[in-house]
This record gives C-alpha cells, structure tokens and sequence, in this order.
C-alpha cells in the first residue's frame, strides 16, 4: 500500500534531531497534540523524498516489479492528466446551456468582445443582450468609452474564446473553462509536490473537479475564475522554487566520510542562491491576478511573506544559526525584484490597449484626462497616459469601497465557508411539467459549492491549523496562508457589497486542506517502518485496525462528496426538473 498519510514521510522546517526516547513529561505532553519528530536525515529534510506504492500492492495485484516501476513514473504526470481530462469532460458538456447572459456575464462578455475588436471596453447601449444572443453579427461595437472597474487581463482571456468561437455563450465561456480544466491539473500536481504521495495530489485535484462552486465559475464568463487560476500558478511557482532553492543548499553543504550530509553555519548563513526564474515566474503570474482582480495584491503581499518564511525555515535546516539575518542579507532584496517589480511591471503592460488608443474619438475611458482635465500639477514631467491611468485608477477604487448598494445575493464574509448564500445566476419557470405535484419545473445555475466538500473543508481547516501551530508543518502553514489570503481581506469591506462567488479563489486550497486531513485519516501503509504520530509502529496490530478504519471513514467522504456532486449537478447546469425536486436541494432557506 501507498504511505499516503502527508505527515509520515516530511519532517518540519526547523531543527528536527535524532534524539533519545521521548522522556516521561514529553509522554505527558502528547496528550496535547506533542510527538517526538522522527529522525530523518538532513538531505530528506531538505528534499524530502516522494512516496512509492510497497511491494505488497503489486504482489496483490501480480504485477511485475520493471511494469511495477514503469506505472509508477507514468502515474507522477498520468495521474493528474487523467484527473483533468475528467474535470475537463464535465465542464465542457453543454457550455453553451442556458443560452443566456447569465449574471455578470452581462458586463465581461461584452466588454472583452470589444477589447479584442478595437482594445478597449465601449458603452453598450441598455437591453441589448437579447439582440446579441439572436444575432451578434447585427450589433456594432460602440466606440464610446465605457467606465470599467476591473483591470482587463481577465477580460482579454474571454476575449480570445469569444474570436475563437464567436460572440455566443459557448464563446465567452470557452476560456474560462480552459482554465478552470487546466486548474484541476495544476492543483494534482501542487498536491503532489506539496504532500510528495501523487495519490493526495490527484485526490486534491478529483476534489476541486466535483467542487459545484469551481465548477459553475469555470462555467461562466465572469473574472474570479481567471482570478484563481493565476493565484494558484503563483502558489505552484512558488513551490517549485522552494524545492529548486533547498536542492542548491544540499548540494553545497558538506558529506562527512559516512558520505552522510552535514548542516554547515557557514553555507547556511552565506551562500547566495543567485538566479531563481521560478519566483520570477510567480512574478508574473501575481501581476496577471491582480491585473484580473485588485484583490490579487493582498495575495502578492501574503505569498511573498510566505516564501521568504521558507527561504528562513531552510536556512536554519542547513545549520544556520541566524537564519532570520541570513534572509536579510542574502534573500529578501532578490525575493522583492523578482515578484514585486515584475508583478507591477506585469500589470502595466495588461494595459497596452488602453494605453496605445489615445485617439481623440476613439480611446479608452479617461485616457485623455492627463490632457483636458488633469492639465497644470507637479506631476506633468510624467507620461500623460500614466497620469490619466492613476486618476482612473484612483477612480475605480473609491467606486470599489463606497460599493454599498444592497442586493439580494449579498453575503458576510462570515458565511461563505460554510455556504450561507449562494449566488443564484439564472433561473427559468416552466409550466406545464408533468413529473411536479406542481405542474412546474425550475432551471437554474446556483453558485453553490458541494456542501459535504465545504463543510468537510470546515473540519479540515481546524486541522490544519492545528498542525500548523502544535507541529509546525510548514505544509499546513501554506494551506492556511491559501485561504487566508482569498478570504481574510474581504472582512476589512464587511459594508460592501460582497458575494459568496468571490471564495473561489481559495477553493483549491480548501481541497488541499481536505487532502491532508484524509491522508491524516489514512495513515502510513503497513510494513514501511515508519511510526505514525499516534504512536503505531511497524508490525502494530492496532495500526493496522487503525489504517483500516481510516481508509474505509476516508473512502466514505471521497464517495459522499462525488455522490453530493451529482446530486446538485442539475443546479450547477440549469437543468430542467421537477419544481419538487428542486426543492428537495434547497437544503438551506437561505439558498432560495
């Protein structure tokens, strides 16, 4: 069997030893969540190894060691591939259905049409959705400026889908469910490299392709989608260059005569890491997010105080003695260029089409400010499309904080983890149905994520932090610095009007919470001579009754949460049933 539980095989950032049989106060203390660290070697805690499957699965299922060895290095990338083709089959059946501008779709689809016809959003006359969906190829593209309130990287990315496929709904969805696919990947993948067992990296993955909420949004031609994708590449860039950092201490700290590697305060402390394109990577990849969303800066922020935690916590692993001084002096200025330059420098450069159509009877909405009202100032020695983009942005974030119109889909940040308030996007009565006690049937598309993932995800999180704070699992640290950083900044606009469809870009990270705690649930495999922290070793008939009993509990929520996911299938489509039916999943008053 796999060791798939995330805490058998990776050790903590900080100081783990051999050291001697735990003493009767640290026995007492396990009564509080303490358990001696295992010993492991310097390089595994540095690079930590990947789980393989043990001899015992393959001599169950009679395969030969060399094919043995092959499907395990297939199933590093075949695994998440198969993943992804699952979530992508589902989220392109019937894309184009309702065939309908549903929700916001109102604004972004039109506003990318135009910024891929003529680079910037114009001012689309009122009610004109209709003529669109009947025959887009009879309505112009305005060429009157229109006022936006969003940076337009998420609004290029439909766009490409609409040129590709036309100005219908299977065109502005297109590209949204490209992403929304290709994240299923990314999230195997992240998992993988994060938990090194492949099997809770495509159990991630499996997660976030049967989250309703990931789904209708990777359905639906509206910016948070396109939010997350870029915020989670960042995550997985990130990591990757985590990994890439701590090989180049290995490889320069010192192999004693036992060929055994050596902590060492000198390398530690002094070398330089030089040149690392991953984080350069995660630069651009957190200046598309915020050029997408604003909200993309407080992940920035809480991302780029992330990796450097790591960059402290390997340090001190190779024997530094001031790890906190050595960042400092060696990490932090290059951490700040590569991301936070490069991020800014991203986002400008989204601006092209607005900045280039400075034509006096066809340009983008305050463009020519610099040079009618902005004239006269300290601040003319600066281009005048850079001026006039500061005052629209200026604009567009006093819009953004006085937003405090009520509406009827509004939610407290407060709710949404546990599925408070859904967003309803469209909902079709139909008469004359003659499955409903009623005589009706209802279609809608519910922004609601799987209730059983979420609520799941609630215990799941207490988990993590609980290994965060009493284990110090940097693992667990990086999931809630995921959810934290989509979720806690919405707390500071708690008047504004906010909507639950916004926490889809901590979804993934939820999934990753969830992976942990069923590896947790799982346990080591039998026979890999590895002590779980309950205390189970090798050989443990306890241990074995425990794995058991853990492997059918998780196997138990995997399957409720897909059978949860089909249930509510027909509200993330907008399929047509039976008014009573619909009913029936309408769990929650406050859903309707």
């Amino acid at each position: 069997m796999t060791s798939t539980a995330p805490e058998a095989r990776q050790g903590q950032d900080a100081g783990e030893q051999h050291g001697p049989e735990p003493t009767s106060w640290q026995q007492r203390l396990r009564r509080f969540g303490h358990f001696p660290r295992p010993g492991i070697g310097l390089r595994e805690r540095l690079i930590p190894p990947y789980t393989r499957p043990g001899g015992q699965l393959w001599a169950v299922l009679a395969v030969p060691p060399p094919v043995a060895d092959r499907l395990v290095r297939w199933s590093a990338w075949g695994g998440p591939l198969l993943v992804a083709a699952v979530a992508g089959v589902l989220r392109f059946w019937n894309l184009g259905s309702p065939h309908a501008v549903i929700f916001d779709e109102t604004y972004y689809a039109k506003d990318s049409w135009a910024l891929i016809q003529q680079g910037y959003e114009g001012s689309w006359p009122k009610d004109v959705d209709k003529l669109i969906l009947n025959d887009p190829s009879q309505v112009p593209v305005p060429t009157d400026p229109g006022y936006v309130v969003h940076p337009p990287v998420g609004k290029w990315i439909i766009g490409i889908g609409e040129q590709l496929f036309g100005f219908t709904p299977f065109g502005w969805r297109f590209m949204v469910a490209v992403l929304g696919t290709l994240s299923v990947l990314m999230l195997c993948r992240i998992g993988r490299r994060l938990f090194r067992s492949t099997f809770l990296g495509c159990l991630a993955g499996a997660l976030l392709a049967v989250d309703g909420l990931h789904f209708v949004m990777s359905r639906t031609a509206l910016l948070d989608l396109v939010l997350m994708f870029f915020v989670l590449a960042s995550f997985g860039c990130l990591l990757i260059d985590r990994d890439w950092a701590r090989r180049r201490l290995a490889a320069a700290l010192p192999v004693d005569e036992d060929g055994v590697l050596r902590p060492d305060a000198g390398v530690a402390e002094g070398l330089r890491l030089g040149w690392r394109p991953w984080r350069i990577a995660a630069g651009i990849s957190l200046g598309l997010a915020f050029a997408t969303k604003w909200n993309g800066l407080y992940i920035m922020v809480a991302f780029g105080l992330m990796t450097v935690l790591w960059d402290v916590g390997a340090r001190r692993t190779a024997g530094a003695v001031q790890p906190y001084k050595a960042v400092l002096k060696r990490d932090l200025v290059p951490a700040f260029v590569s991301t936070v330059p490069v991020a800014v420098f991203t986002y400008l450069v989204s601006w092209t089409g607005w900045i280039i159509h400075d034509d006096p009877d066809r340009h983008g909405y305050y463009r020519d400010w610099a040079a009618t009202d902005g004239k006269g100032g300290n601040w003319t020695w600066l281009p005048d499309w850079l001026r006039s983009l500061w005052h629209y942005e200026n604009q567009v974030y006093e819009f953004h904080v006085n937003l405090t119109s009520g509406h009827t889909y509004q939610s407290n940040p407060w709710s949404w983890i546990v599925l408070g308030r859904p967003v309803s996007y469209f909902y079709e009565e139909q008469n004359g149905c003659a499955q409903s006690s009623t005589g009706k049937c209802a279609r809608e598309v519910l922004a609601l994520g799987t209730p059983l993932l979420w609520w799941a995800a609630c215990f799941a999180l207490l988990y993590v932090l609980w290994r965060w704070f009493f284990r110090r699992d940097w693992r667990a640290g990086a999931i809630a610095c995921g959810v934290a950083a989509g979720w806690v900044p919405w707390f500071l606009y708690q008047e504004r009007t906010i909507f639950l469809f916004y926490a889809v870009v901590f979804v993934p990270f939820l999934c990753l919470a969830v992976a942990m705690m069923i590896g947790a649930m799982l346990g080591p495999a039998a026979g890999t001579g590895e002590k779980h922290e309950l205390g189970l070793a090798k050989g443990d008939p306890s241990g074995e009754r425990r794995r058991t009993v853990g492997a059918v509990a998780a196997g138990v929520l995997v399957l409720l949460i897909v059978w949860n996911f089909i249930y509510f299938w027909p509200l993330y489509t907008g399929t047509s049933i039976p008014e009573d039916s619909w009913r029936d999943r309408m769990w929650l008053d406050t859903w309707i």
